[in-house]
């Protein structure tokens, strides 16, 4: 049986202190299906970060799971070293490795053999012209360069104690000594920014189609897991996951 409780507990009964009075952890961004907890951030904010590390020492997961490519896990891992809490670089994933007692880290994300496959079916299902498939895999192949140059910088790192900049922090307009309200402020202005961009222009169909592939390879992982697990994903992809998990459990 789970041992995970309702999200409602996680947020009201485990942190009644915080609950109420701390935006950050807003249940919108965190959803519980079976013996997943899912929490959805923006990648690199402050908010986000809190709200990860927050849900992770609350659940002390089995499995942590990460919206990165298997080839990106050791950098974030590498980068969770850092004595500052939370790490300078990596943001929220780097975070979740910190806080997370575990030694079960994955990434559920593509690119990896089994997501060529969810990726080769959806183009498949959507009887996609000879123009998206060329467009799909110009972007497969970028990914994956930039999933492999994380894992060999990963593996130059370790070798050494210095923390190597492969991806840039996202600048915010509001930071980690920030209050809680303008943090949590920001964030959904955010959100709500690129919610509002994709409802007015529809992506191409190779982005569609890929960001289908993800979300249902994400999905599929996650459900696979055994044990308590605490995902992080972005928040653009959260509702899509955990109606996938619900329809398949």
């Amino acid at each position: 049986m789970c041992s995970i409780p309702p999200v409602s507990d996680i947020t009201s009964d485990l942190w009644p202190e915080r609950a109420a009075s701390d935006p950050r952890l807003d249940e919108d961004c965190i959803e519980r299906v079976g013996g997943v907890v899912l929490v959805g951030v923006l990648h690199d904010h402050p908010a986000s970060t809190y709200r990860v590390r927050t849900v992770i020492e609350t659940v002390d997961p089995d499995v942590l799971a990460l919206e990165l490519p298997p080839l990106a896990v050791p950098l974030a891992a590498h980068h969770a070293t850092d004595e500052r809490t939370p790490p300078a670089l990596g943001g929220e994933m780097s975070a979740a490795v910190q806080a997370a007692d575990t030694d079960r880290v994955v990434g559920v994300d593509g690119p990896s053999v089994g997501f060529l496959r969810y990726l080769a079916a959806e183009l498949y299902a959507e009887r996609a012209a000879p123009d998206t498939v060329r467009r799909a895999a110009a972007a497969l192949r970028s990914v994956t360069s930039r999933a492999v140059t994380r894992r060999l910088t990963a593996a130059v790192a370790a070798l050494t104690t210095l923390q190597v900049v492969v991806d840039p922090p996202t600048a915010y307009d509001t930071g980690l000594a920030d209050d809680p309200e303008r943090q949590a402020a920001e964030e959904r202005r955010r959100v709500d920014t690129a919610r509002s961009m994709l409802q007015a222009f529809a992506p191409p169909p190779a982005a569609a189609i890929r960001r289908s592939a993800r979300e249902r390879y994400m999905a599929d992982r996650l459900a696979a897991l055994s044990g308590d697990v605490v995902a992080v994903v972005g928040l653009a992809h959260l509702d899509t996951v955990v109606s996938h998990l619900r329809a398949d459990g």
